[in-house]
C-alpha cells in the first residue's frame, strides 16, 4: 500500500515565526504563518490543506459509491470548510461542513442522498477525522 508524506518547517516565535508546509510529491510548497493561520493573513495553513484533502477523498468516495451501482458520475464538485475554534482545552477542529454538488443522470434524489451519506461515513479521511462533528449537504444537480 502507498505511504504518503509531508513536511514542515517552522522557525521563530509563534507570532512573529513563520514556516513552510511542503507535500511530498512536490506539488505544493508553501507558507503559513500565525497571522495565515489563526487571522487573514496570506499563506496557507494546516486546516485549509486538511479540507482539501477532506473534499478531495469525499468526491472520489462519492465516486465510487456512483460507479459500483452502475452509474457514471459527469461531474462531483466538493467543498469542506473546516471550523477552527478556540476552547477552553485549546484550538480544535470542532465541525468540517462538506457541500457537494454533482451531476449525475439516472440517479434519484433519494439514492443520491443515501450514496453521499455513505461516502461522507466511509471516505478514510472522515473515518481519520472521526471524532469531528462532520455534517453534510448534498445537492444533485
Amino acid at each position: 500500500m502507498p505511504t504518503r508524506t509531508a513536511d514542515a518547517e517552522w522557525t521563530g516565535a509563534i507570532t512573529e515565526g513563520s514556516g513552510r508546509m511542503r507535500l511530498g510529491s512536490g506539488t505544493f510548497d508553501g507558507p503559513y504563518s500565525f497571522k495565515s493561520r489563526m487571522q487573514d493573513g496570506a499563506g496557507t495553513n494546516p486546516e485549509e490543506l486538511l479540507g482539501a484533502a477532506h473534499a478531495g477523498c469525499f468526491s472520489m468516495a462519492l465516486s465510487a459509491q456512483l460507479t459500483g451501482a452502475g452509474l457514471k458520475p459527469e461531474r462531483i464538485h466538493t467543498t469542506a470548510t473546516v471550523n477552527f475554534t478556540k476552547a477552553e482545552a485549546g484550538w480544535t477542529i470542532d465541525r468540517i461542513d462538506l457541500a457537494t454538488e454533482a451531476k449525475v443522470p439516472g440517479l434519484s434524489d433519494a439514492d443520491f442522498q443515501a450514496k453521499a451519506a455513505d461516502a461522507k461515513k466511509n471516505c478514510p479521511v472522515s473515518r481519520a477525522l472521526a471524532g469531528v462533528d462532520i455534517r453534510l449537504t448534498a445537492t444533485l444537480l
